[in-house]
């Protein structure tokens, strides 16, 4: 069994790494994805926010938001749109407001509260989901090691405080006795005063 045990441990790193090096992939190339989605909707002029980057990138607005290079690339260009104001697709000419573009602005927005509501619920479930297997994958055989350890920490505990009680009642009892001594030699002491006679 033991000679088992190194190679499974080889072949789990293994496993683990080629896990991480295809996450890395991956995360590349949504990365590089999601920029060029960027530079494309800033050069159409195109209204740029979080939820419209991540749909049109295919990717969640979670990785929008905590991939910290795309997280900056949208927040740039959505300054830049600011400050520059936002142009029509292809005209290259500022649109100037109007009732209309406010109305389309606001369902923009909506739509994108919409996306960010879904996908909180959605990473809420991934979350709980996720806890829930954590705990499941938890060895059964440690949580019950772990529970004993933890009674018998108890139990060695109550063992100490019960002794720690003996000796108090031990060392009240032997304080009263020494009490008893003092008050018993102070009044022989008086007596033996009071038979000393006065010259």
């Amino acid at each position: 069994m033991s000679r088992t045990a190194p190679s499974d441990s080889a072949t789990r790193d293994a496993r683990v790494r080629r896990l991480q090096a295809a996450r890395t992939r991956d995360s590349e190339a949504k990365t590089a994805r999601t920029l060029n989605v960027v530079r494309d909707l800033l050069a159409s002029g195109q209204r740029i926010s979080c939820a419209r980057v991540a749909r049109e990138a295919s990717v969640s607005t979670w990785f929008v938001y905590n991939q910290a290079q795309v997280r900056d690339a949208v927040q740039a260009a959505m300054r830049e749109q600011h400050e520059q104001g936002r142009q029509v697709s292809g005209s290259g000419s500022r649109q100037p407001v109007t009732p209309a573009g406010l109305y389309t602005e606001l369902a923009l927005a909506r739509d994108e509260i919409k996306d960010l509501k879904k996908e909180r619920d959605r990473l809420r479930e991934r979350v709980r989901l996720t806890l829930g297997a954590e705990l499941d994958d938890v060895d059964r055989r440690q949580l019950v090691e772990r529970i004993q350890q933890l009674e018998q920490r108890n139990t060695d505990l109550n063992h100490e405080l019960s002794d720690a009680r003996d000796r108090l009642t031990t060392l009240e009892q032997r304080l009263q006795d020494s009490e008893d001594d003092l008050t018993a030699a102070r009044a022989g002491l008086r007596r033996a005063l009071r038979a000393v006679p006065s010259k």
